[in-house]
């Protein structure tokens, strides 16, 4: 019976694919986070029961779980990332959730799917992490390679210096040596 179950649940991860959680995140007062409408689809409930579940429990969401956006940062969502309209985005101020606040939502919301699909945006977002630490690594790899380059082209630039010195310089007449009468 564990079986079936276990394979319901990997059916149900493959199902929604990262892409599609990724699609989702955004990057706002430079934390990666999820809008709270997204996370409603996701996690098959309406977005107001979301709230409410929210509302009941704020002393569960820290300020570095979840923060909800300003007018400016609303209009910069709906302006930037094809959303039509703020009333779209559930007409009110949005909350957005960090990926700690995801986990503590799934268990706020309570409900197998919600357990399921947090499960499946923190691994994305582990993901992202991942991502980004190679973007760095291959940064300061590049960084070096470009300092190596500009190291060399300088010592090139001297050794040319140096060949056109000796070609432009005039051969003066040497001091003979020798036996002299």
């Amino acid at each position: 019976m564990q079986a079936i179950e276990k394979e319901k649940v990997m059916e149900n991860k493959k199902s929604i694919s990262s892409d599609i959680i990724t699609e989702k995140i955004y990057t706002l007062r430079g934390t990666k986070v999820m809008l709270d409408r997204d996370l409603a689809l996701l996690f098959e409930v309406k977005n107001i029961r979301l709230r409410e579940q929210v509302k009941r429990n704020l002393s569960k969401f820290p300020e570095h779980f979840m923060f909800r956006l300003t007018e400016e940062e609303t209009e910069m969502m709906v302006s930037q990332n094809a959303i039509p309209s703020k009333k779209h985005l559930g007409g009110s101020l949005p909350y957005v959730f960090t990926e700690h606040g995801v986990l503590q939502l799934s268990n706020v919301i309570n409900s197998k799917k919600a357990t399921e699909i947090s499960i499946r945006v923190i691994e994305v977002f582990v993901q992202m992490r991942a991502q980004l630490a190679e973007l760095a690594q291959l940064k300061t790899d590049f960084e070096t390679i470009k300092r190596k380059l500009t190291n060399n082209s300088k010592n090139i630039e001297v050794v040319f210096s140096y060949i056109d010195e000796l070609l432009e310089k005039k051969e003066q007449p040497r001091k003979k040596i020798g036996f002299k009468n």
